[in-house]
């Protein structure tokens, strides 16, 4: 049973994802407005956020925001008409981890919030507690954080997922592809852009250790070479 937050101002849309949702058995719980909707996320137990952008009193980046301080690890799918690049770059940057392009086919929405719980499944199944990297740092997958002599940098549910492929392939290749669907779900353009963005964070976060780099190998995918 998947426990849907969802958040949605339309009334049309918001009856048809609520039922089609329903009768898949998922739990959803709808809220109007942003407001409503901050004020009752601490009073649920959920798997899954889906939160439309343009809200009143608060919009969705917002709440994914507010969110984020309460639950770092609960996958938060944003619901978009918008389409441009920094649109969608500022969705993963306020914490979210997907989008849908609105007008949308339930079909789609359901693959997308799957494939983010089997994700966070599998973030949260991790064998190691720890892993050291080069001569300064320390990864701790289960804290979302790296520790570089005693200075702690906290990750995103998304560079957790990257930074989790690159460790398991230590001075081997990574597919580029490989990573957008085991971290996406899927390669579109837009979703290669935002794995640029989140190697160019990885990178600088490293760049303080010498014996650590991420290297691009141009149309194949990247080499996490650690010394």
């Amino acid at each position: 049973m998947t426990r849907v937050f969802y958040v949605e101002d339309e009334p049309f849309l918001a009856k048809i994802v609520k039922e089609s949702l329903a009768t898949r058995g998922y739990v959803v719980s709808h809220f109007v407005d942003g407001m409503a909707a901050k004020s009752s996320f601490t009073k649920g137990e959920y798997d899954i956020c889906v939160l439309d952008i343009m809200l009143p009193k608060f919009n969705g980046y917002e709440i994914a925001e507010y969110i984020r301080k309460i639950d770092i690890d609960i996958p938060i799918i944003f619901l978009t008409a918008k389409s441009e690049t920094k649109d969608l770059l500022k969705g993963f940057e306020t914490g979210g981890n997907d989008y849908v392009k609105k007008p949308f086919s339930m079909e789609e929405l359901i693959v997308r919030i799957e494939n983010l719980i089997k994700m966070k499944n599998s973030v949260q199944a991790k064998p190691k507690d720890q892993i050291t990297l080069g001569k300064t740092f320390i990864y701790f997958p289960n804290n979302y954080s790296l520790v570089n002599k005693g200075d702690e940098i906290k990750l995103s549910y998304k560079e957790v997922l990257i930074l989790n492929i690159l460790c398991k392939n230590i001075n081997k290749v990574s597919h580029r592809k490989a990573i957008l669907m085991e971290a996406w779900g899927d390669d579109s353009y837009f979703n290669s852009r935002n794995l640029d963005v989140y190697i160019r964070k990885l990178r600088g976060y490293f760049s303080i250790d010498e014996s650590i780099e991420i290297i691009t190998l141009k149309g194949v995918g990247y080499q996490f070479k650690v010394d």
